[in-house]
């Protein structure tokens, strides 16, 4: 793979926190997944070593996320991956525009091609 497409093959997006979880399963299960669902879904993502997004669509067509927060717990949130963004920049810059009140969020890191 050409070093432009691994760029082209990394997007951003931002997501607003919901909760704090132990695992990503614990965090899907918060955002109304089911629990073998969601089973499926973080065991899926174990073929990236880089992945530390696990994304799902839940009833409605809501998009949720769990992402692994620095400090190495699982943020259940609500992404908003449309558009994704090329940079880290532009994703933190439309977090910020959905921020308020008080509210915390994570800019979320899709590897692989979207």
């Amino acid at each position: 793979m050409k070093s432009s497409e691994k760029l082209l093959a990394r997007r951003y997006f931002p997501a607003i926190l919901c909760v704090e979880c132990d695992s990503p399963i614990d965090a899907l299960v918060a955002l109304c997944i089911p629990r073998e669902e969601a089973m499926d879904l973080v065991a899926a993502s174990w073929r990236s070593k880089e992945s530390h997004c696990v994304m799902a669509t839940v009833d409605g067509g809501r998009s949720v996320a769990a992402l692994r927060t620095p400090e190495g717990r699982w943020a259940a949130c609500n992404a908003f991956p449309e558009p994704c963004y090329a940079t880290r920049s532009e994703a933190e810059r439309q977090l910020q525009k959905l921020l308020r009140r008080g509210r915390r969020g994570y800019v979320g890191e899709l590897v692989g091609g979207v």
